[in-house]
């Protein structure tokens, strides 16, 4: 581990859902890696934390070497620490790109079982686990939750106990 990587990840986090309060700031993104397009030069690796997905727009010269392969060789599901600014760009996924200044990758991950194609309910029975980590998966917990809220402070309100 590298002086600059120890420093990367001591620095404060923000999450995905906080961009909108950094445009025009460098920040620190910790997550995994949810999707990876690259053309030539430039590599585009999309970063999930729990809270949404940001698009990364990474340029091979302007990374280190080292850097930059790591980042052209992370699997899905890969842990990261990016460090970019916050750009706002309307095609991006949730309104916000991330232009990398330096990255760390903190756990390679290699043939992930997940991915973005359709596969049998078998399958994913079976790794349900990791389906878990899906965008509609994950769309499907939080109006659980929401459900589950709103029904609890119904009968709270009303003076019920648990």
């Amino acid at each position: 581990m590298t002086s600059q990587s120890v420093a990367l990840a001591s620095q404060k986090q923000i999450y995905i859902n906080q961009l909108s309060q950094h445009v025009g700031s460098e920040v620190v993104l910790k997550g995994w890696l949810y999707n990876m397009r690259s053309s030539g030069k430039i590599a585009f690796p999309q970063l999930r934390d729990g809270t949404g997905v940001v698009q990364c727009v990474a340029v091979k010269n302007a990374l280190p070497e080292d850097v930059w392969d790591a980042i052209k060789a992370m699997g899905q599901e890969s842990a990261v620490v990016i460090k970019g600014s916050v750009r706002e760009d309307s095609r991006a996924p949730g309104g916000y790109e991330i232009d990398v200044v330096a990255a760390e990758v903190l756990q390679q991950v290699h043939d992930y079982p997940i991915t973005p194609k359709e596969h049998g309910t078998e399958f994913l029975m079976d790794h349900r686990h990791l389906w878990l980590r899906s965008r509609r998966q994950h769309a499907v917990l939080k109006i659980r939750h929401t459900v589950v809220q709103a029904v609890r402070n119904f009968l709270d309100n009303d003076g019920f106990t648990l």
